[in-house]
């Protein structure tokens, strides 16, 4: 009986973990796909064009020959001092290579409080597991271009600094360690990035090729 239960669960553990990812292709290529090929993302994407840069991603929609192969792509254009701002991509990890310009500043925090946070340059990637916030900042003077792939046709993001400010105001008070009046402050400033755009920084907040640092 104890082994019974034993091998039970451990089953089941296995088929939620599978249940989580996107499920295996049973077809070669979409049948909703005329072309393998998607051609300028910056003009054909889903596109959206923020203080901090452009930002151009796909889904299945703009690109059936995504659907089923359990990925898709982001790519950026993101100016000096320009920052995806802190979000996570709830059913999706996520791995970034820069390619020109930056360097960026980016990272992400683990269940434990942990930043882990690196200075990019041409050529280097990192990864952001999937679930954990992250950020990516142009510390550098250059426009940064840079890609993004993500293990899931329907990632999902999140916008964490907006999320929070969409909780009642008493709540999003106490998480925050301010008060009701700061929250209601804060709200009128950040409204939910929906859809994603990156942001530039505000004066003063960050000098482009100035403290190209993992700890400011």
């Amino acid at each position: 009986m104890v082994m019974f239960v034993f091998i039970y669960s451990t089953c089941l553990v296995l088929v939620q973990r599978v249940e989580a990812a996107d499920p295996d292709p049973l077809v070669d290529f979409s049948a909703n796909a005329t072309t393998p090929v998607f051609r300028n993302i910056f003009v054909n994407g889903d596109v959206s064009v923020g203080s901090g840069g452009v930002r151009a991603a796909l889904d299945i929609g703009k690109f059936p020959g995504l659907t089923s192969e359990g990925l898709t792509v982001v790519q950026f254009k993101m100016v000096p001092c320009g920052e995806n701002v802190p979000h996570t991509h709830p059913r999706a990890t996520e791995v970034l290579s820069v390619i020109s310009g930056g360097p960026l500043q980016a990272g992400f925090v683990d269940t434990k409080g942990e930043a882990h946070i690196h200075i990019l340059y041409p050529g280097d990637l990192i990864v952001f597991p999937r679930g954990l916030l992250h950020f990516e900042l142009n510390v550098g003077t250059e426009t940064a271009f840079y890609i993004s792939a993500l293990n899931s046709q329907n990632p999902g993001t999140l916008d964490s600094a907006g999320a929070v400010l969409q909780l009642p105001e008493r709540a999003a008070a106490i998480a925050l360690n301010i008060d009701i009046a700061a929250v209601r402050a804060l709200k009128s400033q950040r409204p939910y990035n929906e859809p994603p755009t990156l942001e530039a920084a505000k004066p003063g907040v960050c000098v482009p090729g100035q403290m190209i640092t993992t700890t400011v």
